[in-house]
């Protein structure tokens, strides 16, 4: 969806979840703003049995002229938008939410859109724009401005509220994995003092009483040294402290903190130890019934409640406990660890592959900066470093992923040729000076080459979720799941790596 497919209506109430978040008032700025710069009849509104009582969340409305109305009936809306009482919206826009949703109050209008990050919970209307990879509705929000050509960046008061939105959704960043939640974090230009200020007044009383609870009832299970903590309904970063704090204790190497909301679940997870991903487990804990992500060690996510409910699994305190001892535990059972420097591959029970000679891009580190100069990769999984040399080599993989390699490599394993780059991926990657906000565009300067391989492989489906330490990098393993790959080189049987079914099949055919 284009936001310029909702200027086709003329009185149009942005809608919010029942219980507003600084995601869901930043979004709902920003969609305000954008249809009264076209001339529209708009209102910004949200309904639940409550009024906005948060200390931040109230300070943020007020410095940054947040135009947000609290509404328990329909007539309220015809109010707001000066049309007769009888007279239906043209248009309602969730954000943040989605319509239909339990923790969103039901109001009529000829039209519904949608713009929200969580899964879809139900049936959509044909305006609709979901992101579920994105860690806040705020850059959703940010990014379909910018298509439009809307200056964000000239509204200091606009770009304070997405940048704390993604801020809060996010615990302060540390669950972000999207390169476009980091486009938007780094580059508007916000009013530092007004974030700290909001930061000062996040934690209420309540909330304090909440976390200290809380962390009284923890419970720990020492098999898999893990534990859970329950919350009552808190703000996301409030999860986060909570958790943190569940890492220090002593056994404890992760830990899940969630609270129970009307519409879904808010969790925080940690961990402390290699041999799980904090992001991992939280998408493990969520499939099929939410979203998670985040980092190595921190990571967060939301379940559903109608998801949750159409696996027939009751929205109560203890089932919802029981539920995510059940993921928790499965995690744990359910997966191999392979350490590749200690282990060495039954070839035997594997297949004998080949490269395909796939097709790829590349462009050598000094076409870009001089040798010397440290710069930043962004790219969809995520930032990386490097100095550039004289012998480095950029590459883009088969499905639009960046990697560095050398130019000895490069000569050995790739050959050169004249095909005209395509990218494959869906987000363009992008590189800058280490010490600079700017950066350019990496596809303009990428030439094309076909990987030629290193030799033969052996190969074998996976059975079960399996992490593998390589040899080449034994502080962060390779995840592979049920129909994915273990490979091995031909000539080391303890060169031992994960490639998904998705990829291998792409890059590697058998030998005959």
């Amino acid at each position: 969806m284009k936001l310029t497919q909702l200027l086709d209506y003329n009185n149009i109430i942005v809608q919010c979840h029942n219980t507003p978040d600084a995601d869901a008032i930043a979004s709902g700025m920003a969609l305000t703003q954008y249809l009264r710069a076209h001339d529209k009849t708009v209102a910004f509104v949200y309904g639940g049995n409550f009024e906005i009582t948060k200390s931040n969340l109230k300070l943020m409305i007020s410095d940054l002229g947040v135009d947000i109305h609290y509404v328990r009936h329909q007539a309220q809306l015809s109010q707001l938008l000066g049309i007769r009482e009888q007279e239906l919206p043209e248009l309602i826009v969730t954000v943040d939410c989605q319509y239909g949703e339990g923790n969103v109050r039901i109001f009529k209008a000829r039209q519904i859109a949608v713009i929200d990050h969580h899964q879809i919970s139900n049936p959509l209307p044909e305006l609709s724009e979901i992101r579920s990879y994105l860690a806040s509705c705020s850059t959703i929000l940010w990014d379909m401005l910018k298509e439009e050509g809307y200056p964000v960046e000239k509204d200091k008061k606009l770009s304070t509220a997405l940048y704390y939105g993604l801020m809060t959704d996010s615990n302060n960043f540390s669950e972000i994995q999207h390169p476009l939640d980091m486009d938007m974090r780094d580059y508007l230009k916000y009013s530092n003092s007004a974030i700290i200020k909001f930061k000062n007044s996040n934690i209420s009383q309540e909330e304090l009483r909440i976390a200290g609870i809380a962390l009284l009832g923890s419970e720990y299970y020492h098999e898999n040294h893990y534990s859970i903590v329950k919350t009552d309904p808190c703000d996301p970063n409030i999860l986060g402290i909570i958790s943190d704090m569940m890492l220090q204790v002593e056994d404890v190497e992760s830990c899940l903190a969630y609270s129970i909301h009307e519409g879904g679940i808010k969790l925080s997870v940690r961990s402390c130890v290699k041999e799980v991903k904090a992001d991992e487990l939280a998408k493990f804990i969520c499939q099929g019934v939410g979203d998670g992500g985040g980092h190595l060690t921190k990571a967060g996510g939301f379940i559903v409640r109608s998801l949750l409910e159409r696996q027939e699994l009751d929205y109560t305190p203890s089932a919802i406990q029981h539920f995510f001892r059940e993921r928790m535990d499965e995690y744990f059972m359910d997966n191999e660890i392979i350490y590749a420097g200690k282990y060495s591959a039954d070839i035997s029970t594997m297949d004998l592959y080949k490269s395909k000679g796939v097709t790829i891009g590349y462009v050598k580190g000094s076409e870009i900066f001089p040798v010397g100069t440290k710069a930043v990769i962004r790219a969809m999984e995520g930032d990386q470093e490097l100095e550039i040399k004289e012998d480095t080599i950029i590459a883009v993989g088969v499905r639009g992923e960046v990697y560095i390699t050398k130019v000895e490599l490069f000569d050995k394993y790739y050959k050169i040729c004249d095909k005209k780059y395509e990218f494959p991926g869906e987000y363009a990657p992008s590189i800058r000076k280490l010490k600079d906000r700017t950066a350019m565009g990496l596809l303009p300067l990428v030439h094309s080459c076909t990987y030629e391989g290193n030799g033969n492989i052996y190969a074998k489906e996976l059975m079960c979720r399996t992490k593998v330490f390589t040899k080449w990098n034994p502080e962060n393993y390779c995840l592979g799941r049920p129909g994915d790959y273990m490979v091995v080189t031909q000539d080391d049987p303890t060169s031992v790596y994960v490639v998904d079914k998705e990829l291998f099949e792409k890059t590697y055919a058998p030998v005959e």
